[in-house]
């Protein structure tokens, strides 16, 4: 079963051995008060800090440091953040890497791959198109996929994001998680395991655990909005979904005018450069379509960096 794979012993030690490799990132504690919100303390887990600027090196690391790598290195599809993900991770680890990524791409993360050595491909539209590129030059090569989201590797690796948040804020009620493939909310429904209500944030664009949830099963959603690069796969992956069905309480969609405002609350509020799909987690809460609960204790992870172009005033 899914969950004996991506369990909070397999995630426990899948921490030890990536450790070396990223940053533990930090989290600052708000009153709500201060962004224009009801009073209270809330916890914004700061990934955006992470290496490449997002939550993706956990599962990149995770990947390569826990299966066999060809020598001809590895090949991953991104809309950007686990591109430079994996490009650092191989990097790092010296080993060829060839990222495929669509054309909705952000400039600063193809600038990253390229920063990092790696061999990029620009093809397509959206993500589902750079992964069947990605999925043919695998066959072709030889290289080893490192998937973005539907593999137990990576799922592990964004677990142990959950499992730092827990050793450092008192114990949460809930924690508000940005959705795109569904890789980082399965690892940390999974380290939680129901010990913290879990809701996923999605653009009313890109609907997919929403659409997955509803339909009981993985299905094809759209694919738009202004966290297309980040958060808007074709669905989410199929080793998260059963994990999401346990442990996910609900999924909250906000729209990209809502981002585009949560965008502008951190930075005015707290100097936070947050892009869309970082953003959205916040969105849903500054937004009101999270309504907190009286007393509630909140996490909300701040889970990317990569902005560009864009105008906060």
């Amino acid at each position: 079963m899914v969950e004996h794979a991506i369990s909070r012993e397999r995630i426990g030690a899948t921490a030890a051995l990536i450790r070396p490799y990223v940053r533990r990132t930090p989290v600052i504690e708000v009153d709500g008060a201060e962004l224009g919100l009801a009073p209270g303390p809330l916890h914004l887990k700061l990934e955006l800090f992470q290496h490449t600027g997002s939550f993706k090196p956990r599962g990149a690391f995770a990947n390569l440091l826990q299966r066999d790598v060809p020598a001809v290195g590895v090949v991953a599809a991104s809309g950007g953040n686990h591109g430079a993900a994996v490009a650092y991770a191989a990097m790092k680890l010296r080993t060829p890497a060839r990222i495929f990524v669509p054309s909705v791409a952000a400039p600063t993360k193809l600038e990253r791959i390229r920063e990092c050595g790696a061999e990029l491909v620009v093809i397509g539209e959206r993500y589902a198109d750079a992964l069947e590129a990605s999925e043919r030059w695998a066959a072709e090569s030889g290289a080893l996929p490192i998937h973005a989201y539907d593999q137990i590797e990576t799922l592990l690796g964004q677990g142990t994001l959950a499992m730092e948040l827990e050793a450092q804020v008192p114990p949460l009620d809930t924690l508000l998680v940005a959705v795109g493939g569904g890789g980082l909310i399965g690892g940390i429904a999974a380290w939680y395991a129901g010990r913290v209500r879990i809701v996923g944030v999605e653009p009313e664009a890109a609907p997919t655990l929403a659409r997955a949830l509803a339909a009981g099963h993985p299905v094809d959603a759209p694919a738009g909005g202004i966290a297309a690069d980040s958060l808007a796969p074709r669905r989410v992956g199929a080793l998260m979904f059963p994990i999401a069905q346990r442990h996910v309480e609900r999924v909250v969609l906000v729209t990209d005018d809502e981002i585009r405002q949560a965008q502008g609350t951190l930075w005015k509020t707290l100097r936070i450069v947050a892009e869309p799909g970082g953003a959205a987690a916040f969105a849903a809460l500054a937004s009101g379509r999270y309504a907190r609960r009286l007393s509630e204790r909140i996490g909300v992870l701040v889970c990317g960096g990569n902005a560009v172009g864009v105008d906060f005033r």
